[in-house]
């Protein structure tokens, strides 16, 4: 457990394929940001399309309801690209690649976890870009300032696939059943802090509570 002098664990369940994940992008920013000096971030990527949900667009008539939802509730922009490669159909929305793709591009030096996230996000919910196709990484490297050649070979490497599987099979274990999920690690397990609709200052309000909870523990423990 930590004191408000010391940094605690977060973790962040999200799908590069959620729109909801879109949505909360910048209240998880503009959180980080602020509890930068607190908090490390790990992010888990949910698998919300793998297995038999791996298919095509077409395959999930819904996209366009929940996207102009989206859109009205956190305000959200969703791209030309996107609505014509929803509205051709055949682009396939594979979880385990786009968690792949993520593991390629946070395993380069200096790449910033925020900023990759909201990269992906981009690339898919604006652009339109596959998350299963190579080529997307090499442009997300360019606009991270990394290595497109290390991206895509790390990529195309079995063990960065390896990673990501795992980190599919560790957010099973945490039994999140929405996304976006913000968790923090508490002594009895880990808290949720805030979903989809949840704002910079409800996040930073319960992250604080939660520290002073911890200090004001720690103060009452008695010492030898």
């Amino acid at each position: 457990m930590a004191t408000m002098g010391e940094r605690v664990g977060l973790t962040y369940v999200f799908d590069a394929y959620c729109a909801w994940c879109h949505g909360f992008a910048p209240s998880l920013r503009a959180f980080v940001e602020a509890r930068a000096d607190h908090a490390d971030l790990r992010v888990l990527s949910a698998g919300l399309y793998t297995g038999a949900r791996a298919l095509p667009v077409s395959a999930h008539p819904g996209l366009v309801r929940e996207s102009v939802r989206v859109a009205e509730l956190t305000g959200a922009h969703f791209g030309a690209g996107h609505r014509r490669t929803v509205a051709e159909g055949s682009t396939v929305m594979d979880s385990t690649d786009a968690a792949t793709g993520l593991e390629a591009l946070l395993a380069q030096p200096g790449a910033d976890t925020v900023r990759t996230l909201e990269a992906m996000q981009h690339a898919w919910f604006v652009d339109g870009l596959s998350l299963s196709d190579p080529a997307t990484y090499r442009v997300l490297a360019v606009e991270l300032g990394l290595s497109p050649l290390a991206v895509a070979c790390s990529y195309a490497a079995p063990v960065t696939r390896a990673r990501a599987r795992s980190g599919l099979r560790a957010v099973r274990r945490l039994s999140v059943e929405s996304y976006p999920a913000l968790l923090i690690a508490t002594a009895g397990g880990n808290h949720r802090l805030g979903g989809p609709l949840t704002r910079v200052e409800e996040l930073t309000t319960a992250f604080d509570k939660y520290m002073h909870r911890v200090s004001a523990a720690l103060e009452g423990t008695c010492t030898s």
